[in-house]
């Protein structure tokens, strides 16, 4: 599974790369149309074991109140880098 994974994960980086090349706005307009109409959209995602367990401790530190507002955190975050 995970040779699977780094499979796909090289295919898509490939695409990636690939498309940062092209200035054709009518050829990107077309992979788009493409992109936004294939199956992927109905694909679900799997998450692997350690997503799930990362959720699932999200959702308990919001039950029981270990959160943090966005404002707060932005603060912090600021007065980090401004330590740096």
């Amino acid at each position: 599974m995970k040779d699977e994974m780094a499979q796909v994960d090289s295919i898509r980086n490939g695409i990636i790369d690939k498309l940062l090349t092209i200035s054709d706005k009518e050829y990107l307009m077309a992979l788009l149309r493409l992109v936004d109409n294939s199956a992927l959209q109905d694909e679900k995602i799997k998450l692997t074991k350690e997503q799930k367990l990362m959720l699932e401790m999200s959702e308990t530190d919001i039950q029981n109140g270990r959160i943090i507002a966005q404002s707060d955190l932005d603060k912090n975050d600021l007065e980090w880098l401004k330590g740096k």
